[in-house]
């Protein structure tokens, strides 16, 4: 039976060696979850970098290590997607600004322009457009590599 150094010793190095990486990566992605879950709330750096259990400038370069964006630039990000799927409704677009976290429309259209390269409501227009164009004509929106395997067979 090992004594308790020896414990003591083999816990410290597993914990050094294998531990601390994983741990933290699953630190970051508990982050990450929780601003996937709350991107419509009112939440900023010390609420995400809490969840994370990290000071906010060392769970600031951890995360854009790992992400590849700062969790602000993460969090615009979601909205905007998300803000993106509420857009191809005919949803106001003040009720989509507010219901995806952004807290003005000029934020919102600005940040929403600078990631999809056109205004909330040109990119409503165009995708109110693009789907009366699918309803009128389907097979123009089935990709052209499916038709020709489809076709083939």
């Amino acid at each position: 039976m090992r004594n308790l150094k020896q414990n003591n010793e083999l816990l410290k190095s597993k914990t050094t060696e294998s531990y601390p990486k994983i741990y933290v990566y699953k630190r970051i992605v508990q982050a990450k979850l929780f601003i996937d879950h709350h991107y419509a709330e009112k939440i900023d750096l010390d609420n995400i970098s809490d969840e994370a259990y990290f000071s906010k400038f060392h769970f600031i370069r951890l995360f854009k290590k790992i992400y590849g964006k700062s969790p602000y630039q993460y969090l615009t990000y979601v909205r905007v997607e998300k803000a993106k799927d509420l857009l191809k409704t005919e949803t106001a677009i003040s009720d989509v600004c507010y219901s995806v976290g952004f807290e003005s429309i000029s934020s919102f259209t600005g940040l929403f322009k600078r990631y999809a390269t056109k205004t909330p409501s040109q990119y409503q227009q165009h995708e109110l457009q693009r789907k009366v164009e699918m309803l009128a004509s389907p097979l123009k929106f089935v990709p052209n590599c499916f038709v020709e395997e489809k076709s083939s067979t």
